[in-house]
């Protein structure tokens, strides 16, 4: 057992399960196997022997180790052939139409959906991006410039227009 009582425990799961299971989600791509990762997120937190330095630091760690974890997951051989984007219809968005882009968003490639969705839908700069997932800062910038130009094609070709 980690350095964390109950009640830490619980409270660094409510803080962050949301963000946890939505990471999770966009990259697995099917809500059983999200939600086995981002329980296996939170087991991780158990077992850990540090603290988080802040709140930052407690979030960053969660979004590496969410990301990973799929990672993992998905390069196990019984995972090659399975993906149902379909799934992704479990994200609540705010406002309906978020859904409809967001299909398109499903669509992109990973490394492509996780910047858009860490940038645009958790609010990190490419910096805190790049910090987080140990890339260069200009790497995630090229990223998020491809992922919005493969979306804005995608947007297009469904008669959303540009604006």
């Amino acid at each position: 057992m980690g350095v964390y009582s109950r009640e830490e425990i619980e409270g660094i799961y409510r803080r962050n399960f949301k963000l946890v299971y939505q990471i999770c989600l966009v990259l697995m791509k099917c809500v059983p196997d999200a939600e086995d990762a981002a329980q296996t997120v939170f087991r991780r937190v158990m077992e850990r022997n540090g603290i988080f330095r802040d709140p930052e630091h407690e979030k960053a760690w969660l979004i590496v180790t969410a990301r990973n974890e799929c990672r993992d997951q998905l390069k196990h051989w019984w995972r090659r052939e399975r993906a149902d984007p379909s799934a992704l219809d479990g994200l609540i968005w705010e406002d309906s139409r978020e859904g409809d882009v967001w299909e398109q968003v499903a669509a992109l490639p990973e490394k492509h959906r996780l910047v858009l969705f860490l940038h645009y839908y958790q609010g990190y700069s490419t910096d805190e991006i790049a910090q987080m997932l140990e890339e260069n800062p200009s790497t995630v910038r090229s990223r998020l410039v491809q992922a919005r130009k493969k979306l804005k094609i995608r947007l297009e070709a469904e008669g959303y227009g540009t604006t």
